[in-house]
């Protein structure tokens, strides 16, 4: 409430700085007009109160001298505001035009009013997000594009081999096998980026009902088998029955999301962790793997839309997974955070109780 009440109290002492701005013009043109009908008369140059005639072409003289004298002042005076509405407007047609590079900035007593301020900031911080977002597009196009060609190449090669015969029925189940897998790769990832889609589009949660917590992981995990059974991973999970109330998908999206992540990038034999702590206001469902910590500088990115921390590609995903699992715990009031000490990565979701 007060940082609302600041910001329009300066806001509004803005608008008196150039309301005071104008009036200065008229007083200093009344003034100026002033000086020299005085000095007129003083010449006898103009002479008051002898016939109407007199009186008419002194007053015709004034409001000419007046437009001529405030005519000068508010050109002059007013070359510096549109100065600097051009500069916005040039900076915004330039950030329109494609170049998130622009920035604004101001320079004297101008540049330190608070709404000014603001208006910098505000414009300089959605340069820069439109920039980043930018970015990331591109990046995600990139990335995208290799994820979804990798699984189609191999699909059409196992297919063609497939299609030519004359060859043992071992080899032709691991085809199928392979062309199996490299087809729920592909479905996905095209499910994640509509999940993205849909919930970022969603404001209000619905379908909130009362459901085992404990139960609906176990079930995530048991639906993640053929990933985990490869890699020979165990996972500890809570014995104790918890309960919460939310929307059951949604949930489910977030859990198969974070322990898919905690399986890809577990060492092989490794275990994932699952632990969950009821408080007196949330419950926290906390994840962990033992291998690949995230670096320090990508822990605050990794929720970001098309993100990947991994640029080699070497691991599967888009960089959409978490970015859904943000949003839907945001959309349950919750927050999620990442963390990693001595080998072990912890991803930890918060909603209220």
């Amino acid at each position: 409430m007060k940082k609302n009440y600041d910001k329009y109290k300066h806001r509004f002492s803005l608008m008196l700085s150039f309301s005071a701005f104008v009036l200065m013009i008229l007083v200093i043109t009344a003034v100026a007009v002033g000086v020299i009908v005085f000095f007129l008369i003083n010449r006898d140059t103009l002479r008051v109160g002898e016939n109407a005639l007199d009186a008419w072409t002194l007053f015709r003289d004034m409001v000419l001298i007046s437009m001529g004298i405030g005519t000068v002042f508010t050109f002059v005076s007013l070359r510096f505001p549109i100065k600097t509405v051009n500069k916005i407007l040039n900076a915004m047609n330039r950030l329109a035009s494609g170049d998130y590079s622009v920035r604004l900035s101001f320079k004297g007593v101008l540049a330190k009013h608070p709404s000014v301020v603001e208006l910098t900031d505000s414009f300089n911080r959605m340069a820069a997000e439109l920039e980043q977002t930018e970015m990331m597009r591109s990046d995600f196009i990139n990335n995208f594009s290799h994820e979804f060609k990798t699984p189609i190449v191999s699909i059409l090669g196992f297919a063609r081999l497939l299609k030519r015969g004359n060859i043992s029925d071992e080899y032709r189940n691991d085809c199928l096998n392979i062309i199996e897998e490299e087809s729920l790769r592909l479905s996905q990832m095209a499910t994640n980026v509509l999940n993205l889609s849909k919930v970022e589009n969603q404001t209000i949660l619905t379908d909130v009902a009362n459901f085992n917590l404990t139960e609906q992981l176990r079930n995530c995990v048991l639906m993640l088998e053929s990933k985990w059974s490869k890699k020979d991973i165990v996972f500890s999970l809570p014995e104790e029955e918890y309960y919460i109330t939310a929307n059951e998908e949604m949930m489910k999206q977030v859990w198969i999301n974070i322990i898919d992540n905690a399986i890809k990038f577990s060492e092989a034999s490794g275990t994932v962790e699952i632990e969950i702590k009821k408080e007196a206001v949330a419950i926290s469902t906390a994840i962990s793997n033992y291998g690949t910590e995230i670096p320090e500088e990508s822990r605050k990115k990794v929720f970001e839309k098309f993100y990947q921390s991994d640029e080699s590609h070497s691991s599967e995903g888009n960089g959409v997974g978490l970015a859904v699992v943000k949003r839907i715990v945001e959309l349950h009031k919750g927050t999620v955070g990442v963390s990693c000490k001595d080998g072990k990565t912890t991803f930890t979701v918060s909603v209220p109780a």
